[in-house]
C-alpha cells in the first residue's frame, strides 16, 4: 500500500522528461530506483525500459521485447503493435503488462531484473481490449483493468473501461469481465491505472482521445472493483483550448518519490507551427507535480523546460552491433544488420524493399530535438541507399546515392516527388544530410500557407567543399497530425539496391526558445 502524505509541493525535473517517440509511459519505483516503460508499436526491440535514481537524467536499459516471438509486429498494419505498457514490481518480480495490437493481444511479461531477460509473454484469456493495467490487494488477489476497446470485427466498438481477476502465472481471467467507472463521458476511455492509496482504491484513465482533447479523471472506492465515484475536478489533468506548449496531456501514470512527493507521468505533445497543429516527434513522455487535497490529486499544468545545451552523438560502428536506442521496423535490427565488411562498418544489404515497404531495410533512431541534424557516410561503390526520415511507409523523406546518382524523395500518402543530380566527385564514399530547421518567413513578413508547417527539412549531399541542398520540404508531411500516426519521427540509414556500408553516423540537436 502507499500513501498520500508527504511534502505537498515536490520538485519537478526538467520537461520533456524522455524526449522524441516516447508514448504512453508508466512508472515504477524500486527503493531509490525509478523505472519508465513506454509504447513502441511496429518497432523492434520493442518496449523500450529507462531507468533513472534522480528522475532528471533516464538512460535506456533495454528492452522488454528483444528476442523473435515476444511480439508479432511483423505485418501488423501500421499504428499496431506494441501499445500502453503499465511497468509493476510486486512480490520480487518485475511485470509487464502490454496489448500487442492486430499481433498477439494482450500480453504479460515478468523479470528478475529490469534489464532482463524477460520472459516469452504470457497471453491473457478472458481479456479483450487494450491497456491493461496489472494490481493486487493485499491478500494476493491479482486485478486486471483495462480498455474495452474491441479491435476485431471491422469498426471497433469501445466496452468502457473493464476489469477481472486474473491468474497471473497462467493469463487466465477468473471471471466475465466487467464493467467499472469510465469516466466523465469524453470518448475513448483507456489507459486504466488502479492504486491502491492509504486504504483508499483509485482508478486513474485517460479520456478524451489521445489528440487535442486528452486528459486524465480520477475516481475512487473502498474495494478495487468498485463502485467508483468520480473526482469533482474532472479531469485533473487537460492542456486542451490553453496555449500551453505542451498539448495532449493524458495517459498518466502515478509514483510516489523516495522523499514522499507525488508526480504524475504521461505523454504530451510539443506542436508547432503558425496554428501550432503539427507535432514532428509525436507524443513524448512529460512529468508534473501532484499534490493531495480532501483525498483527491490536485495535478499541475504540465510545464516546458527551457532549452539545454545542444547534443551531439557520433556512433562509428566500431563496436559492432548499434546500441538500444536503434530500431527496425517490424524485424529486429540483427535482421537489417546483415554482416559487417570491412572493419568499422555497417553493413546493410537490400532485400527487395524500399522505404514505402512495411518492412524496410532501415536502422533508426528517434528526434529528439525540434532542430537536428543525421548525417552518414556511406560507401556505395556496390549498391544505393541513404537516409529516411521516417513516420510511416507513406510519410517520409529520403535522400540515397548510387552509381554515379544524388537523389531526394518526399513520399506523402498517395504522392511521391523527387529531385536528382550527378553525385559530387567520383570517390565511392558519400556524405547525406537531413536537417530540421526554422521555417523560413517571406521578407515582407507576411506569413501564409505555405509557410505554416512546423518546421523545413534539408536534404543535402556533400560536395568537398560545402553541402549542395537538392530540397527543402514542408515538415507538417512528416508530422503526428497528418500521417495520423501514433508515433513520431525516426531517422536512419537504409538500403534501396545492392549492399550498402555506413562508416559512420552523426545526430546533432537543440530546443528552440518559446
Amino acid at each position: 500500500m502507499t500513501t498520500a502524505s508527504g511534502p505537498n509541493r515536490p520538485a519537478t525535473p526538467d520537461n520533456p522528461l524522455i524526449p522524441g517517440f516516447h508514448p504512453d509511459p508508466s512508472i515504477c519505483r524500486v527503493g531509490d530506483d525509478y523505472y519508465i516503460a513506454v509504447s513502441s508499436f511496429e518497432y523492434l526491440p520493442g518496449i523500450p525500459l529507462f531507468h533513472s535514481r534522480d528522475l532528471s537524467d533516464w538512460t535506456l536499459i533495454g528492452h522488454v521485447a528483444e528476442r523473435p516471438g515476444q511480439l508479432d509486429v511483423g505485418q501488423v498494419p501500421t499504428m499496431g503493435g506494441a501499445w500502453a505498457p503499465t511497468l509493476r514490481h510486486h512480490d520480487g518480480r518485475f511485470w509487464c503488462v502490454v496489448t500487442d495490437a492486430m499481433g498477439r493481444g494482450s500480453l504479460i511479461f515478468t523479470a528478475e531484473r529490469p534489464e532482463g531477460p524477460w520472459s516469452d509473454g504470457t497471453v491473457m484469456r478472458g481479456v479483450d481490449g487494450i491497456d491493461p493495467d496489472i494490481a493486487w490487494d493485499e491478500d494476493g488477489t491479482c486485478y486486471v483493468t483495462y480498455s474495452g476497446l474491441l479491435l476485431s470485427g471491422g469498426v471497433p466498438t469501445h466496452l468502457g473501461i473493464q476489469q477481472v481477476r486474473m491468474d497471473p502465472e497462467t493469463g487466465q481471467a477468473l471471471q466475465e469481465p466487467r464493467s467499472l467507472w469510465s469516466g466523465t463521458g469524453l470518448m475513448f476511455p483507456e489507459a486504466p491505472h488502479l492504486y491502491s492509496i492509504d486504504g483508499t482504491w483509485y482508478l486513474m484513465i485517460a479520456e478524451g482521445g489521445t489528440e487535442r482533447g486528452h486528459s486524465v479523471s480520477i475516481a475512487r472506492s473502498d474495494r478495487p472493483d468498485g463502485p467508483f465515484e468520480g473526482c469533482p475536478a474532472n479531469p485533473v489533468l487537460s492542456a486542451r483550448s490553453t496555449d500551453r506548449p505542451v498539448q495532449n496531456t493524458g495517459h498518466g501514470d502515478l509514483v510516489r518519490t523516495a522523499d514522499g512527493c507525488w508526480l504524475m507521468v504521461m505523454l504530451g505533445m510539443r506542436p508547432r507551427g503558425m496554428a501550432r497543429a503539427f507535432s514532428p516527434m509525436g507524443r513524448e513522455t512529460f512529468v508534473t507535480p501532484v499534490r493531495w487535497a480532501d483525498g483527491w490529486p490536485v495535478v499541475e499544468p504540465v510545464r516546458l523546460a527551457e532549452p539545454g545545451p545542444a547534443v551531439s552523438r557520433h556512433e562509428d560502428f566500431a563496436a559492432g552491433v548499434p546500441g538500444p536506442e536503434w530500431v527496425a521496423v517490424r524485424r529486429s535490427p540483427s535482421e537489417v544488420v546483415s554482416s559487417y565488411g570491412r572493419p568499422g562498418a555497417l553493413r546493410l544489404r537490400a532485400d527487395g524493399s524500399d522505404m514505402d515497404s512495411l518492412r524496410p531495410v532501415f536502422l533508426g533512431v528517434r528526434q529528439e530535438h525540434e532542430e537536428a541534424s543525421f548525417t552518414a557516410e556511406l560507401d556505395v561503390s556496390s549498391g544505393t541507399g541513404g537516409l529516411s526520415l521516417r513516420m510511416d511507409e507513406l510519410h517520409h523523406y529520403d535522400i540515397e546515392a548510387g552509381p554515379g546518382t544524388v537523389r531526394a524523395r518526399a513520399r506523402v500518402g498517395p504522392l511521391s516527388q523527387s529531385w536528382e543530380l550527378p553525385r559530387p566527385g567520383d570517390a565511392s564514399a558519400v556524405l547525406l544530410r537531413i536537417s530540421t530547421g526554422p521555417v523560413t518567413f517571406p521578407s515582407d513578413g507576411r506569413g501564409s500557407l505555405e509557410h505554416g508547417g512546423p518546421d523545413t527539412v534539408r536534404l543535402s549531399v556533400g560536395t568537398g567543399d560545402g553541402w549542395q541542398e537538392l530540397a527543402a520540404l514542408d515538415g507538417r508531411y512528416v508530422s503526428a497530425e497528418i500521417a495520423a500516426s501514433f508515433t513520431g519521427r525516426v531517422a536512419g540509414l537504409y538500403a534501396a539496391d545492392g549492399t550498402v556500408n555506413v562508416r559512420w553516423f552523426h545526430y546533432e540537436g537543440h530546443d528552440t526558445k518559446r
